[in-house]
C-alpha cells in the first residue's frame, strides 16, 4: 500500500468554480485511470454559489442577485444541496478508491462517517468540538461548520466534496438563495444565522485560512498512517482539467441541466432523511406519463434515470408504484431514502397534477 498521498494545495489565489470543479472531477479519474494514489486537492474559490448535481439552479438562486454581486455560480457533479464558498472558506476534494484501507464500508454512508471523523480530528486539534450529523453536515453544538457530498461514478473510485467554514458571509447566502419553507424549518431553526457557525466565531479570533488547511493535513495524516507530497497536475491530469472546463463548467448546457418542467407537471416536495426531494410528474389517463426525480439528494445519473424509466406508464396507485419501484430498488441507490418514501412524494405529486 502506498503510504504517501498527493496534495493539490492552493492558498496564493482564489479559483474560479471552473477550475476548481475541473481539478476535483480529475481527482477519482487519475485514480482509477492513471495509476495515481489518493489525491487531496485543499484551495479556495472566488466568491461564488455552487448547487448540487441535482438541483434546479434557477430554482435553488436568485440568478440576478449573483449577477449584481458579481457572485459566479455553477453546479458540481456531486448531489447535495446549494454551498456559498469563497476565499474564506476552505474547499476539500478528495479522490480515493472506495476500498481504501481504513474507509469505512457501506457505499456513501461508509466514506461520510470516515471522512467526517477525519475533519472531526481537524477541529479537535483547534479546539472545537463537532460531531457528524446525518446526512451530510458536521456540526458544533447544532450548528452546521462544515458540509460533505460525494459522488461514485469511476468505477471504484470516488470524489468527496467539503465546504469548510473558516468564516461565512449571512447575509450574502440571504440574498442569493431561494430558500424553500421545508428547508427553513428543518430541525426547527427559524434563521440562517442560528443554523450556521464558523472556526473564527467558534474560537473568537482571526484564524487564518492556512493554519485551518494545515489542521486538517495533520488529522489525513494520522488517520490514515500516511504522509502528503505536495505535487501539480501531470500532463495527463491538466488535459483532463481542461477538457472538464471546456466541456463542463463553462457550459450553460451543464450549468443549467437538471431544470424543473415548467409546464402542467405536479409538484410533489417531502422533506425526508436523504433531503428535500422534489418530484415533478404528468399523468397520462390513470398512468406516469413522466417523473422527474430532483433535490438536494446523493445519487448517481444512472441509477436516478433507472428509477425514471422505471416509472413511466406505471400505474399511479401506491401499490403499483411502490410494486414497480422495488424490483430495481437497491439500498443506496439514493442515498438515506427508501422506497416507501418515494412512493409518498410521487402520490404527492400525483394528487398536485390532478389539482391542475
Amino acid at each position: 500500500m502506498n503510504t504517501h498521498w498527493r496534495l493539490f494545495k492552493n492558498i496564493s489565489r482564489p479559483v474560479s468554480t471552473a477550475e476548481g470543479l475541473a481539478v476535483d472531477d480529475t481527482l477519482p479519474q487519475s485514480v482509477a485511470e492513471h495509476g495515481s494514489p489518493p489525491i487531496l486537492h485543499l484551495y479556495t474559490f472566488v466568491p461564488s454559489v455552487i448547487v448540487g448535481k441535482y438541483q434546479d439552479i434557477e430554482t435553488a438562486l436568485k440568478l440576478d442577485r449573483c449577477r449584481a454581486r458579481g457572485i459566479e455560480y455553477n453546479r458540481r457533479s456531486t448531489g447535495g444541496g446549494t454551498v456559498i464558498m469563497g476565499p474564506e472558506i476552505i474547499a476539500l476534494g478528495l479522490g480515493i478508491n472506495v476500498d481504501w484501507p481504513g474507509l469505512e464500508k457501506g457505499g456513501v454512508g461508509g466514506v461520510f462517517a470516515s471522512v467526517s471523523h477525519v475533519l472531526n480530528k481537524a477541529l479537535e486539534r483547534l479546539g472545537i468540538a463537532s460531531y457528524f450529523q446525518p446526512k451530510n453536515d458536521l456540526e458544533v453544538s447544532g450548528k452546521k461548520i462544515a458540509g460533505l457530498s460525494a459522488a461514485s461514478e469511476s468505477g471504484k473510485s470516488l470524489l468527496f466534496h467539503t465546504s469548510f467554514l473558516v468564516d461565512f458571509d449571512v447575509e450574502l447566502m440571504t440574498d442569493i438563495m431561494n430558500t424553500p419553507l421545508e428547508k427553513l424549518s428543518d430541525k426547527g431553526y427559524n434563521c440562517f444565522s442560528r443554523r450556521m457557525t464558523t472556526v473564527r466565531e467558534e474560537l473568537g479570533e482571526n484564524v487564518p485560512v492556512a493554519t485551518v488547511m494545515d489542521a486538517i493535513l495533520r488529522a489525513f495524516e494520522g488517520e490514515f498512517g500516511i504522509r502528503f507530497q505536495e505535487d501539480e497536475p501531470d500532463e495527463w491530469e491538466k488535459g483532463t482539467i481542461n477538457r472538464f472546463i471546456s466541456d463542463r463548467y463553462t457550459k450553460e448546457a451543464w450549468i443549467f441541466s437538471h431544470r424543473h418542467p415548467r409546464a402542467r407537471m405536479g409538484v410533489g416536495r417531502l422533506k425526508t432523511r436523504a433531503g428535500l426531494l422534489e418530484i415533478y410528474l404528468s399523468l397520462s389517463g390513470g398512468a406516469i406519463e413522466n417523473v422527474v426525480i430532483t433535490g438536494d439528494f446523493f445519487s448517481t445519473s444512472d441509477d436516478l434515470h433507472r428509477l425514471e424509466n422505471t416509472l413511466k406508464w406505471t400505474s399511479a396507485r401506491d401499490e403499483n408504484i411502490l410494486e414497480n419501484l422495488s424490483k430495481v430498488w437497491r439500498d443506496d441507490m439514493i442515498y438515506g431514502l427508501d422506497a416507501p418514501t418515494l412512493t409518498r412524494a410521487i402520490l404527492v405529486a400525483k394528487e398536485n397534477q390532478v389539482r391542475l
